[in-house]
């Protein structure tokens, strides 16, 4: 009989102490929901992305053949959204009509008066053989989520 009323009272402060920390819990989470994650990210204190962020950020987006749809939708800024579908026969992302063999992120150059940094973004070929580059430009402002701005195919492609 004392385990029965004994046991109900354990069970009831158990309970109060789990919402007491869940009601902690919740109240810290918007205020952590209100700082985009990748603004949380940004090591540079000047609420801009790094050399290393931009290159992490690119060699995520390109991966190993070319950019999928999620980065396609969300990875690119709108103006760079409307050069794609200005231009349907042309993958503008990749500087060309078919899909790379592989993919390879040059080193990540930033100019912070200009807040943007960019990247030499090459395209391999024929299992390797031919070999195409494009530089890819990123905004450098951590306030807002990381984005890939223009792409410059250059004269040769």
């Amino acid at each position: 009989m004392i385990r029965t009323t004994a046991r109900p009272a354990r069970w009831r402060a158990y309970a109060v102490g789990c919402v007491a920390a869940l009601g902690i819990a919740a109240a810290a989470v918007p205020a952590a929901a209100a700082v985009p994650a990748a603004a949380a990210s940004a090591a540079d204190g000047n609420d801009r992305y790094t050399a290393e962020e931009i290159h992490t950020f690119l060699e995520d987006f390109y991966g190993e053949h070319g950019p999928g749809d999620f980065a396609r939708k969300y990875g690119i800024s709108p103006q760079l959204k409307e050069k794609v579908a200005d231009n349907p026969e042309f993958d503008v992302l990749l500087c060309a009509q078919n899909i790379p063999a592989s993919i390879d992120i040059g080193p990540v150059t930033t100019a912070q008066s200009a807040r943007v940094g960019w990247a030499t973004v090459s395209t391999y070929w024929n299992g390797g053989s031919g070999k195409a580059d494009f530089t890819a430009y990123v905004d450098l402002d951590a306030t807002r989520p990381i984005q890939l701005l223009d792409v410059d195919c250059g004269s040769g492609s």
